[in-house]
């Protein structure tokens, strides 16, 4: 991919590992790459990524529970964030269940993609539609329906 993306990268404490399982081994992908990560799932990256030597543009935002979701949320609706991953724990209730609600909305709303498990993220970062350039997204139509 010749693009450089800001990827948002985000797991919930169940999650973790897998996040930094699933970075790990697409860190040659990555690297390429501005992650903006939500603090501890960063610190964690980094240093896995510290350790096998592989350099990273890595920036971390507040914990989730802390605002960090919100915080990637406002880069969304300012159009800064190309594609997010969100390794949410689905099995388990979170405190900041409408930062997370909200985080999903808006990258629904503006059109960002979001990938919630690592299969969907694969797809994502190996997508040939990121070097396309006359592959533009088309902008999300809101038009009442009229039901007759």
């Amino acid at each position: 991919m010749n693009k450089k993306l800001t990827i948002a990268i985000v797991a919930h404490d169940q999650r973790k590992a897998d996040m930094v399982e699933w970075a790990v081994f697409n860190a040659e992908t990555l690297s390429h790459h501005k992650l903006v990560c939500t603090g501890t799932t960063g610190s964690l990256i980094k240093k896995a990524f510290e350790e096998r030597g592989i350099k990273a543009e890595i920036i971390c935002m507040n914990s989730g529970p802390l605002g960090g979701d919100a915080q990637i949320a406002a880069m969304v609706v300012r159009h800064e964030i190309n594609l997010a991953i969100f390794l949410i724990d689905d099995l388990n209730p979170q405190p900041h269940e409408a930062d997370i609600q909200m985080l999903l909305r808006q990258c629904r709303i503006h059109n960002v993609p979001i990938a919630c498990n690592r299969y969907s993220a694969d797809l994502m970062i190996t997508s040939t539609l990121w070097d396309e350039e006359d592959y533009v997204p088309t902008v999300p139509k809101y038009v009442k329906f009229n039901r007759k």
